[in-house]
């Protein structure tokens, strides 16, 4: 089984804001494989489907942001996931040029507070991340403000498509690095 989580804040003060691209992208994802039917499970919301013969779910935790671990881990656990191999989880990152992703089969949460969560609460740091970039915070605007902003910058949409198709790539086989040569995407693996 494999398991793609989207990060994001549930509720629709949050639908289309900077720190909700990766559930845009789950989404994105979930309606390229034509999947329509999502339940409450694990506190999240959770769609099962079939990819290339393997059973996929995907997950949108509603635990908010900074406690996405929590729900990421009653996943892992339930149904005894190997995050190395089995785990992809789609973020915002606010330290790259808007509009590109970044990805990676390990390495630190950086700034981003519910990837610290999920590192956490599965106590690795192995399983493969791609990072949707939203751009730098004005110089006016607080982190917190910023990434609870809606989206403004058009780069960023094309980014959730081509992530939830990079998301789709992985889950039919591709390799990480093929993903990245497939999407000239900024790519960094097994740091």
């Amino acid at each position: 089984m494999k398991v793609v989580v989207g990060l994001g804040n549930i509720g629709k003060a949050y639908e289309n804001t900077h720190h909700n691209v990766g559930f845009l992208a789950v989404d994105a994802l979930a309606k390229a494989l034509q999947v329509t039917i999502w339940k409450h499970k694990f506190r999240a919301m959770v769609a099962e489907c079939m990819v290339s013969g393997e059973k996929v779910l995907l997950v949108k935790p509603e635990t908010y942001m900074n406690l996405s671990g929590e729900s990421v881990r009653e996943v892992v656990q339930m149904y005894h996931i190997n995050p190395a191999t089995d785990l992809c989880v789609i973020l915002d990152d606010v330290d790259l040029p808007a509009g590109s992703l970044r990805i990676r089969e390990k390495g630190s949460a950086g700034t981003h507070n519910g990837l610290r969560d999920i590192v956490q609460e599965l106590k690795t740091t192995t399983f493969l991340r791609i990072r949707i970039a939203v751009g730098g915070k004005p110089e006016y605007m607080t982190l917190a403000d910023y990434v609870l902003a809606p989206i403004k910058n058009e780069a960023i949409w094309p980014a959730i498509t081509k992530a939830a198709q990079a998301a789709q790539h992985w889950l039919e086989g591709a390799s990480v690095s093929s993903i990245g040569q497939t999407y000239n995407m900024v790519v960094k693996t097994n740091e």
